[in-house]
């Protein structure tokens, strides 16, 4: 069996005296979490995850002194380590034992906050894998109660006086992280403070595909899987999170159903922030308002870096100049997005949700005569060929695209001339099929939102 990975952002995980411990605890076995995540403070002092799942299982046997301690160290260890969110864990863990830890979030903002010592200038390679221990032993059985206690805490004092024998050595740098690291100490200050620590087992869906979600999640130590179902059998995946990783933030933009569901892989220590919150943060503080926004469209691009054929056009370095053209729009259901017989506002990449496009027949009558997703353009048959649009686009569900003014759009394709080419073709194609439909010469598409017929 490995010893505990560094709890580093980004780091792979395997099979860790950790995972062992955390599942031990979620299933209500104290004592023998306790044997496992002890020993690996024993082993190697410096994990924090180690440090802080070992001062919680000392908290819930009530010894609470011990706990804070070890606690303070395990925060000091993830900052080292340049893990933010664990680090913020630990603080929530001391603030639950009635621990002001005012001073202990602002040790953890100016340690990654835009223009802190503590920060390298590029980012630093993953780190190498700790060597393998091939007969790690938990604590010995016979330990149990009282004398157990005793024993991990004084595994966690030998670890603090480690930490403390460092000497003046100058405090290790840490890499910037994304969306944190690009605001203020005062504004990271204030967005770090929306988070609450959730421990999850493995196998459990933290998000599931379909459903409304409210809350951004960060990992603070663990793996999860990110699926998506392309069929009512299949299921793909689509990405692994580890230490650091931000998800479901896409929540924080609009109520449209989670597109995917996020599963633990293993036992998982997470950051949860609800909507509610960080919206009160962005409208007191402007800068974390716009760092959000900013790094929600970000992921959004990444994502439809995939599918759209708009940014597959564009060469991979020259992406991010054209993100910042695009502005984030938000739909609610049954909102316009373009209307009939208009001059659009420019184009639309949907980011999130679904749209139909809506044709009207001449005695009034409304038909829906196609549904687009994720990645699909809108507006390209207005913007491209010049003229006003001739079929509503409606959001199915709440919906959120990424949205070219029209007035930018030519100094797009005069940077990017490829992108003509494909909006083109698709153009034409909409348009043959909109004014196929609207004459009749096609049948009528239905689509479905749920189990509600899409009826305009």
């Amino acid at each position: 069996m490995r010893t505990a990975p560094p709890d580093l952002p980004g780091s792979q995980f395997s099979d860790s005296p950790l995972d062992r411990a955390l599942a031990l605890m979620l299933a209500g076995e104290g004592d023998a979490a306790l044997r496992w995540c002890a020993a690996a403070v024993q082993q190697d002092g410096s994990v924090p995850s180690s440090l802080i799942l070992t001062c919680r299982l000392l908290a819930d046997a009530g010894r609470t002194e011990a706990a804070v301690a070890g606690f303070k160290l395990g925060l000091s260890r993830a900052i080292d380590a340049g893990n933010l969110p664990l680090a913020v864990a630990a603080a929530a863990d001391l603030k639950k034992l009635g621990t002001d830890v005012s001073q202990h979030m602002t040790d953890i903002a100016r340690a990654f906050c835009a223009g802190s010592a503590r920060l390298n200038d590029t980012i630093a390679p993953p780190p190498p894998p700790l060597p393998t221990a091939p007969q790690f032993e938990p604590l010995s059985s016979f330990l149990t109660g009282p004398a157990l206690l005793s024993k991990a805490t004084e595994i966690l004092h030998k670890a603090s006086m480690e930490y403390e024998d460092r000497g003046e050595t100058a405090p290790p740098m840490v890499t910037p992280l994304p969306l944190f690291s690009a605001l203020e100490h005062e504004g990271l200050l204030a967005l770090i403070s929306c988070f609450e620590m959730i421990t999850v087992s493995a196998g459990k869906n933290v998000i599931t595909e379909g459903e409304e979600g409210a809350e951004a999640y960060i990992v603070a130590r663990g793996e999860l899987e990110v699926r998506r179902s392309v069929s009512d059998e299949q299921t793909i995946s689509l990405a692994r999170l580890g230490n650091g990783a931000l998800f479901g933030e896409m929540a924080l933009l609009s109520r449209a159903p989670r597109a995917g569901s996020v599963v633990a892989l293993r036992p998982s220590i997470l950051l949860v922030a609800r909507r509610d919150a960080l919206e009160v943060v962005a409208e007191k503080r402007a800068d974390v308002g716009v760092e959000l926004a900013a790094h929600c469209r970000r992921r959004m691009v990444a994502n439809l870096v995939r599918t759209s054929p708009v940014l597959l056009a564009v060469p991979p370095e020259e992406r991010p100049a054209l993100v910042e053209r695009f502005e984030t729009k938000v739909y609610e259901k049954g909102e316009k997005i373009v209307e009939d017989k208009c001059d659009p506002s420019g184009l639309h990449l949907i980011a999130s949700g679904e749209v139909a496009v809506v044709g009207h027949e001449e005695g009034g009558e409304s038909f829906v005569i196609s549904t687009l997703g994720v990645g699909q353009v809108v507006g390209e048959v207005a913007v491209v060929l010049r003229r006003k649009a001739n079929a509503d686009v409606v959001a199915v569900i709440p919906t959120v695209t990424l949205h070219l003014p029209r007035e930018d759009f030519m100094g797009l394709i005069r940077e990017h001339p490829a992108i003509v080419a494909s909006l083109y073709l698709l153009a034409v194609e909409r348009d043959e099929e909109t004014t196929s439909a609207l004459t009749g010469q096609v049948e009528t598409m239905v689509g479905e939102a749920g189990d509600e017929l899409v009826l305009i």
